[in-house]
């Protein structure tokens, strides 16, 4: 796509979506249950504080040292009779899990909810080879239904109501019409009890990958990465190469900061540690475990000495339900993987910077994502640096490095200041702004005279 492509559709879905009444309503009542569950969760803390900054500097200690720890992770994996693949990118991913696939005879997958399967589009690669692919998360099987993609890095349905997916599994499976959400589950669980048994790959994502076990850590609230996990005859875990945590006890830090802050829980319904395939005398698991440890742009974000703190990210979803920008404009409108704050720091460093870097000027910079985030990262002040690095870059268009030219030659003048009254600069400041400032909006009136001014008329009449 070419630069600037992805900007003006950026713009053009947030004036859309921004003002949208019955999306602004369906997320407000969402996210207003959140924030009520987490506040209540977060209380099983006596220092919240000091649990984020542990958990925050083990992150980043091994941010710093992820290639040890990656090795050391690698060993322990193998040991336990898991095999590795290593992709640089999406491409490499995909060209190593259709070999997968092509040498057990894969004729069905179930797959547990995945971020980084969307980061590297694994659906719409498996789609082409006409196999039977299902979404086993409630909100994943939603979007996957509805042709859509994940609206949030937790709840991916969340800009759906419960009378819009009544009515998409009306149309979809021809069940009666305003199902209740009890009904609709209980109607997921039944189609897909018969594709846990019947598939023969698992796909799952990781939470975590323990270095000192060599073991997976996945958590969810449904049980169905479990199934998916322990029916099919093959499981691949993709994960991103930065999921590292050193030791299995750091799970106790982790897992409740993750299940608190994402969902309000004091800890999420199921918790598993997966140590490789089955062994011996071991009832059920894979015969065979493989995990793609993916890079995809995540060194370029570790070669940058403060925004490498982004990889420390344990996909909660806070900082997109704290964030003013996300809850107006929605996660559709930012067309990555990964929206919100914390996509809008790494998006430019995981695909191209110049393509995605207007992301990070798509936030108010009120820092609330920074306060609400569980490991420390300060997200606003990274998202300062990413507009640091586009200047640099020179991503501006034509129109924007003219209007910042004449801007701070005007401003860093007293005497330009001061040359026109306040008519003629609302004015002048009309014709360049206007479009900018948007057509919602009233355009601010320049006061008559300026500060500088009022301030010397001031003096004068004192000093008479």
């Amino acid at each position: 796509m070419k630069s600037g492509s992805e900007k003006i559709a950026f713009l053009k879905a947030a004036e859309k979506i921004g003002f949208d009444k019955t999306h602004r309503e369906t997320i407000k009542f969402n996210i207003s249950r959140y924030n009520k569950s987490v506040t209540e969760g977060l209380g099983i803390y006596n220092n919240l504080d000091l649990a984020q900054n542990r958990a925050g500097h083990i992150k980043y200690k091994v941010l710093n040292d992820l290639d040890k720890y990656l090795i050391e992770f690698e060993d322990n994996f193998i040991k336990n009779g898991g095999k590795i693949i290593w992709a640089r990118n999406s491409h490499e991913a995909i060209k190593e899990i259709k070999k997968i696939i092509k040498q057990h005879d894969i004729k069905g997958i179930v797959k547990s909810k995945s971020m980084v399967t969307e980061e590297i589009e694994f659906n719409k690669a498996i789609a082409k080879k006409g196999i039977d692919l299902n979404e086993t998360d409630l909100g994943e099987f939603i979007v996957q239904r509805a042709g859509q993609k994940p609206y949030h890095i937790v709840t991916p349905a969340m800009h759906m109501s419960k009378e819009d997916v009544a009515e998409l599994y009306h149309k979809k499976f021809d069940v009666a019409e305003n199902l209740s959400p009890e009904e609709l589950t209980q109607f997921t669980r039944e189609y897909l009890r018969e594709k846990f048994i019947e598939s023969d790959l698992g796909v799952s994502g990781a939470n975590f990958l323990i270095a000192d076990t060599g073991s997976i850590a996945l958590t969810e609230n449904e049980g169905n990465a479990m199934l998916s996990m322990s029916f099919p005859k093959v499981h691949i875990a993709i994960s991103g190469i930065e999921k590292i945590i050193p030791l299995m006890e750091d799970l106790d830090l982790f897992w409740p900061l993750l299940a608190t802050h994402g969902t309000g829980q004091v800890l999420t319904a199921y918790n598993s540690i997966i140590s490789g395939p089955r062994r011996e005398g071991e009832k059920d698991g894979p015969e065979e475990m493989y995990l793609v440890l993916l890079d995809n742009g995540r060194t370029n974000l570790l070669s940058k000495e403060k925004q490498r703190q982004a990889l420390s990210c344990i996909k909660c979803g806070a900082c997109l339900n704290s964030c003013p920008v996300y809850k107006n404009i929605g996660g559709h409108t930012y067309n990555t993987t990964y929206s919100g704050p914390i996509g809008a720091v790494t998006t430019p460093y995981l695909k191209d910077f110049e393509t995605y870097s207007h992301l990070s000027f798509a936030s108010s910079l009120c820092g609330k994502c920074t306060t609400v985030c569980p490991v420390k990262i300060p997200l606003h002040e990274l998202l300062l640096e990413n507009r640091n690095d586009a200047i640099k870059q020179n991503t501006a268009s034509y129109g924007e490095k003219q209007v910042n030219k004449w801007s701070t030659t005007i401003l860093s003048s007293r005497k330009l200041l001061d040359m026109a009254g306040g008519n003629t600069k609302t004015f002048l400041t009309k014709q360049f702004l206007a479009k900018s400032w948007g057509p919602r909006r009233e355009f601010p009136v320049i006061a008559p005279k300026s500060f500088n001014q009022l301030w010397k008329e001031q003096q004068e009449k004192e000093n008479k």
